[in-house]
């Protein structure tokens, strides 16, 4: 399954959310189900942010997202956001590569 989130950031923030992201990112990434964890910035909007992540199931998206982890790292990165976040759970139907 593939997690995409979409956050778009106030521009004296981005510093602050890149700073967290780098000290997060392991613990992130290491939290039980994540196969793949990718954060992306878009071309023109430079304040807008994609994660790009990968979960072994629905349910392991869910323990991260019940977790204390999300949760503190979540309550630290809303108040950065110039807009509410998006978000989508897809499933890969076919890659080229």
């Amino acid at each position: 399954m593939i997690r995409i989130v979409k956050m778009v950031f106030k521009p004296e923030m981005i510093e602050k959310f890149l700073t967290n992201f780098q000290n997060d990112k392991q613990k992130i990434r290491n939290f039980e189900g994540v196969e793949h964890l990718e954060l992306l910035q878009d071309k023109v909007n430079k304040n807008c942010y994609f994660t790009y992540s990968k979960w072994k199931s629905p349910d392991h998206l869910e323990n991260y997202r019940n977790s204390d982890l999300f949760k503190g790292i979540w309550s630290v990165t809303k108040p950065m956001f110039a807009e509410k976040a998006q978000a989508w759970s897809v499933d890969s139907i076919e890659k080229l590569l």
